[in-house]
This record gives structure tokens, C-alpha cells and sequence, in this order.
């Protein structure tokens, strides 16, 4: 299968980097993570790399996920891309830092938006990073904090994996997705990741102007709780949730709190706060990935 370069004139397109208030947009051929490339960057050249700092690259060969998962996708065969988030509102003031663990369910809301409206999939939201098709993952988002203590707002490096044109064999496990075997609308990697980009400014600048309140209306619309809820598969479901230390939780997934974190009612009707950095893995009882 032939897959295309992505665009690197429409992405560095003025029009487009205005409208999305995007500082700085940087494609490269292939990296080992571009996480990893941003997270190093705002370490040593923290003022180089602002707010809304795109890097994406055409082949990532050690892209990372939740607690150091490790996976590779075919060369241009996926949409890799991660953003320098320094969130201050509209006064410039920072938003505070309890409200960075939303910041990976809203780009998870914007690219299933993009998925919906510009892919034409049914996508949804597993808690708490991930964005299925049909019970299976086609993409996984991965929020790190850099460095603090230099007196800038600290960045969050916000990484999106997107698997777009894997064939079935291509896949890394049989719980995994493409848009390709999906039948998307498009596999268009420059206009999905456009989408995706655009989609994600306007709730970010939503999200940060309310001060990272999550319960505020975002966008002209719902808040992000409600939205996130709304579109969230994991919740109403009897779930087992395997914690540090080989505990596991079992128990009625109800609902978030007002940090993002999951909440479960067990057997005994007690409830449980699960948080995205403790969770190892979360699944229905039933069977199945979602």
C-alpha cells in the first residue's frame, strides 16, 4: 500500500496556524517519540517552544503510552503528534495545575469529534485515554508534565496516536482498530490531523478561558464533564480495574469526579476514587476491550 507525505505547506499554512493559535508546527520524518522529542525540548529550550507547539512526524518508532507502554506503527501509516500545552486564560493568568489531568479526556473529545464528524465513525471514549470504534482502540492520548521550578507556567506535552492506514494484519493486537478497516470517510492524514488540531484549539482556549473549570460550558455548549460523561463508554458498566501492587477493584463505574478521575461503587456499595496515574488497566467484566 502507497501512503502519503503528509502536507507540510497545508500545515504550515497562515491561515491555518492563525485560526488555531498554533506557535510553532514542526514535521519530521521519523523519531522515536514525539513526546519524548517535546518533553526534552521544554527542558532545555523552554521559551523556543510556547504554547500550542506542534510536533508531529511521519514514523514514530517508540511511541509511548500510559505507565511506559511501548508500540510502533508502519511507516506513514498513522497520525503521531504531540502538543506544548502552558495553559494561562484569557488574562494570562495560569489555570491551575489540578485541572491538567482533563486536559488528555478533551483531546480525547476532539478527536472523536473529528472522528464522527469529519471520519464518519462512531467513536467513543474509554477511561481513561483512549478512543474506540466499535469496542476496539484506534487511538490512544498521553498528557506528561515537563519541568517546573523555572518560573514559566508549566508545560504539559500532550501526545495523540491515531492509527489510520493499518491493514488487520497490520494491527498490534486483535483489541485494536484503524480508520482504514473501519471504512472511514477519508484517510487523509494532513486533513484528519488539521481537524484534530482545530477541533482541540477551540476547547483548549474554552477550557483555559473558565480557568480549568471543568463544570463551566465549554465552546457555547455543555461543560467538559458533561461532555466527557456523555461520550464515555466506560461508565454504567461493571468494570475491574487492576490497581499497583496486584490490587484489583471490581465494581459499578458511576461516574467522574470533578478532577476526571473514575468512580466505583463496589459489591459493598462503597465508593472508590480510581485515578488515571494509578490505574494499570481498566476493563468490563464482561469480556471485551471497552
Amino acid at each position: 500500500m502507497e501512503r502519503a507525505n503528509l502536507d507540510k505547506d497545508a500545515l504550515l499554512n497562515g491561515d491555518f496556524l492563525a485560526n488555531t493559535g498554533i506557535a510553532r508546527l514542526e514535521v519530521v520524518e521519523t523519531t522515536g517519540s514525539t513526546n519524548a522529542d517535546l518533553l526534552r525540548a521544554v527542558t532545555v529550550e523552554p521559551k523556543e517552544w510556547p504554547d500550542m507547539s506542534v510536533l508531529t512526524a511521519e514514523h514514530q518508532t517508540a511511541g509511548r503510552g500510559r505507565l511506559e507502554r511501548h508500540w510502533e506503527a508502519p511507516d506513514h501509516s498513522a497520525v503521531s503528534v504531540s502538543i506544548v500545552l502552558r495553559p494561562v486564560n484569557a488574562q494570562g493568568l495560569p489555570v491551575p495545575t489540578q485541572s491538567y489531568s482533563w486536559l488528555s479526556l478533551l483531546a480525547a473529545l476532539a478527536l472523536r469529534e473529528t472522528l464522527l464528524e469529519y471520519c464518519g465513525l462512531p467513536a467513543e471514549i474509554k477511561w481513561p485515554n483512549d478512543v474506540l470504534v466499535r469496542g476496539r482502540k484506534i487511538s490512544g492520548i498521553l498528557a506528561q508534565l515537563g519541568p517546573m521550578g523555572d518560573g514559566t507556567v508549566p508545560a504539559v506535552v500532550l501526545g495523540t496516536g491515531l492509527n489510520v492506514s493499518l491493514a488487520e494484519d497490520e494491527l498490534p493486537v486483535p483489541t485494536a482498530t484503524s480508520l482504514l478497516v473501519e471504512g472511514a470517510e477519508t484517510l487523509d492524514r494532513t486533513a484528519i490531523l488539521q481537524n484534530y488540531l482545530s477541533r482541540f484549539a477551540v476547547l483548549y482556549r474554552s477550557f483555559c478561558n473558565a480557568d480549568g473549570d471543568p463544570a463551566a460550558g465549554l465552546a457555547g455548549g455543555p461543560s467538559l464533564h458533561k461532555r466527557v460523561e456523555a461520550v464515555l463508554v466506560t461508565l454504567g458498566r461493571e468494570v475491574r480495574a487492576q490497581l499497583p501492587g496486584d490490587h484489583e477493584l471490581v465494581g459499578h463505574a458511576s461516574r467522574l469526579d470533578e478532577y476526571g478521575s473514575l468512580l466505583v461503587v463496589d459489591h459493598g456499595g462503597r465508593e472508590h476514587v480510581v485515578t488515571a496515574g494509578d490505574v494499570v488497566h481498566l476493563r468490563p467484566t464482561d469480556g471485551g476491550y471497552a
